[in-house]
């Protein structure tokens, strides 16, 4: 992938008017969510691992899940961005020059281990070696685990990692899980484009008002492809058209 994948990627993230993701996990998923016309595709590592028959949060082997976004992104024709997770272990020069090489265009990259936040100061130095091992041909976007890991003063804690990671080189910051109602102040406090959820009761046009340059669906396209199949497997099983 060249500089330019990223570039037209960085440059979608768009405060009000935010880059719609519906989180793909194989060449078919990526196939029918760019046919639908969205201009960029993302990677959901919960999803991919499921699919490949392991838990999320780094319980799939590296190279298998390297080898599954390689497959997405030989799939399409638009920029795709990998989740990365933790970064798999792997030194941010090797982490970079694998991601290059299958394609990727931008990465996420989390701030917490099995569950625990990392000390802000070395997840910036991660991302920071990771900046300076891409240069311009990844978009970063440096997740905030405060939320996820129901950190004591999550908002604020969240504000200050995130300006330490943009300031590490992150092009995107993405507060994973932050409730809708702090959204605004997110967009306000972190220095940057601000990666939302569309959670349960919320609407892109919502999220896009409230400030939001991208929005993720993380598992949850695959959850629900997993629902139709059920669904049509229930009606095969009790005898029933599964046309219908």
């Amino acid at each position: 992938m060249t500089d330019d994948a990223a570039a037209v990627l960085r440059a979608l993230h768009v405060p009000g008017d935010p880059l719609l993701l519906p989180n793909v996990w194989d060449a078919a998923s990526a196939a029918a969510v760019q046919e639908l016309g969205f201009p960029a595709l993302a990677t959901a590592s919960a999803a991919v691992s499921a699919m490949l028959g392991y838990p999320d949060q780094e319980g799939a082997p590296a190279e298998e899940m390297f080898a599954a976004a390689g497959r997405v992104i030989r799939a399409a024709s638009v920029p795709v961005t990998v989740d990365a997770e933790a970064g798999y272990g792997l030194p941010p020069a090797e982490l970079v020059e694998r991601l290059l090489a299958i394609g990727a265009a931008g990465c996420n990259l989390e701030d917490s281990r099995a569950g625990a936040l990392v000390e802000p100061e070395a997840q910036a130095e991660y991302l920071a070696a990771v900046r300076a091992a891409a240069g311009d041909a990844l978009v970063i976007n440096a997740r905030i685990d405060t939320f996820v890991t129901r950190a004591p003063d999550a908002l604020d804690a969240a504000i200050a990692r995130g300006r330490l990671y943009a300031e590490a080189g992150a092009d995107c910051l993405y507060p994973i899980t932050a409730p809708f109602e702090v959204l605004p102040d997110l967009v306000k406090g972190l220095p940057g484009p601000v990666n939302a959820n569309n959670r349960p009761g919320v609407t892109p046009s919502d999220l896009a008002a409230a400030g939001a340059a991208r929005i993720s669906y993380g598992p949850l396209p695959y959850r629900r492809a997993l629902d139709a199949l059920k669904e049509f497997a229930t009606r095969v099983k009790s005898g029933e058209d599964p046309h219908a």
